[in-house]
């Protein structure tokens, strides 16, 4: 019998806003919704709808993982609002996931052994965020490490190699939001927490922020 306690994961990195209450690869909890500009509105409706169905207090959970990026400003801050929300109330750790790596393990358990594969999202219409892994025996490696690629060099490095993410619409490849993921599912996001990411607990969350691998500066609207 598994006696792991379950794992409350939040994927907000793109369009995708969804959670997952995860006690192993056979046993979870998952639900999503793919609507740009919800997580706000959604988020919180989705844990409650999880943690009702599984019968699961907080209290009751292993840590709270979550999606900590690259990805979305706006999305990954309130996905990671929410699960310090949610830890500090239920005096849990938090485990950051790396957002590419999560998608590649996931991405990992159904392409070939030894397929070598591209992971890229835009950053702006100019950018993209970009990291070539490789199968290897249903996990991954990294083949070039996560980085920021202008729209060029993107395309010059993707030539011929299987492309993940939103960004894979610049290589002239139709993208549907719905068929073609660019984050995450949020069980993954649990999974690598639980295989990879035990040694990320922590639960000094106030120095806990999204990797946005960029900074972003805010600017103002002239009057």
């Amino acid at each position: 019998m598994n006696d792991l306690k379950p794992i409350l994961a939040i994927e907000t990195s793109d369009v995708l806003c969804g959670c997952a209450l995860y006690f192993s690869e056979e046993h979870f909890y998952s639900t999503s919704l793919v609507l740009k500009n919800s997580h706000s509105s959604k988020l919180f409706s989705l844990i409650e709808y999880i943690l009702k169905e599984s019968r699961i207090d907080p209290q009751e959970l292993d840590s709270v993982a979550v999606s900590e990026g690259p990805g979305s400003f706006t999305g990954l801050r309130i996905g990671m609002s929410a699960a310090k929300g949610i830890a500090v109330g239920a005096g849990l750790p938090i485990v950051p996931v790396p957002t590419f790596e999560a998608f590649a393990f996931q991405l990992s358990q159904f392409l070939n052994d030894g397929t070598n594969f591209i992971i890229a999202n835009r950053v702006n219409k100019n950018e993209v965020y970009y990291a070539r892994f490789q199968v290897d025996s249903n996990n991954y490696i990294f083949v070039e490490q996560l980085t920021i690629l202008n729209n060029t060099d993107f395309i010059r490095k993707s030539t011929n190699i299987k492309t993940f993410g939103n960004a894979a619409s610049i290589l002239g490849e139709p993208v549907s939001e719905r068929k073609t993921p660019s984050a995450p599912a949020p069980e993954f996001v649990a999974s690598w927490a639980r295989n990879f990411g035990m040694n990320r607990k922590t639960s000094n969350y106030d120095y806990l922020e999204p990797n946005y691998l960029k900074n972003f500066h805010i600017k103002e609207k002239k009057q």
